[in-house]
């Protein structure tokens, strides 16, 4: 280690150099001068959007070796201009945690161990329980001999992560299915 040398002080410095006020150079520290910016390494910069509630903030992410390196706020959106909230500040721990699921894990009832599934084999599973349900609950009429051609064994509750236009589809798709219990986060 290296012998400290009062020449280092900051106010030594500051008055032997023309910084007299200490704003500048003078006040500023080796280890600091050597600290560059994780986004200065970046082989690229991709803009997205915050992943966590319907404001839809701008993000820009930086992204080294196909790994998310940085997030920071988008300058360029009219909605965010360049600001995130804590939360969206620190989406990279989102997509960088060592504990985030990335298999599709399953359990069936009664059993005590999750099995992992392909994504093809939970799809087929999804849509054969929806149309089961839907099959099961249907209803022609009500008790008055009224058309209604609903089914009362579907439901939808969307979330406020997803954007107005997501959400616009998930309730045509619920409806056309013949779901009447449609609500979203948002609203509650």
């Amino acid at each position: 280690m290296a012998r400290f040398s009062p020449l280092e002080w900051p106010v030594f410095r500051q008055f032997s150099s023309p910084d007299r006020f200490g704003r500048g150079d003078s006040v500023v520290s080796r280890k600091t001068r050597e600290i560059v910016p994780r986004t200065s390494s970046a082989d690229r910069v991709v803009q997205s959007v915050c992943p966590y509630c319907a404001v839809g903030c701008g993000q820009k992410v930086f992204v080294k070796d196909e790994r998310v390196v940085q997030i920071e706020g988008d300058p360029d959106s009219p909605i965010s201009r360049g600001r995130l909230c804590p939360k969206g500040s620190a989406s990279e721990q989102l997509v960088n945690s060592a504990s985030r699921q990335t298999e599709i894990l399953y359990r069936a009832p009664y059993a005590a161990e999750w099995q992992k599934l392909s994504l093809s084999t939970a799809i087929d599973m999804i849509a054969e329980r929806f149309l089961e349900a839907r099959k099961k609950w249907w209803q022609d009429h009500d008790e008055h001999g009224r058309p209604v051609r609903r089914t009362m064994g579907i439901a939808a509750l969307g979330g406020a992560t997803l954007d107005n236009e997501e959400n616009y589809l998930i309730k045509k798709l619920f409806t056309a299915a013949g779901a009447i219990q449609i609500e979203n986060q948002a609203r509650i």
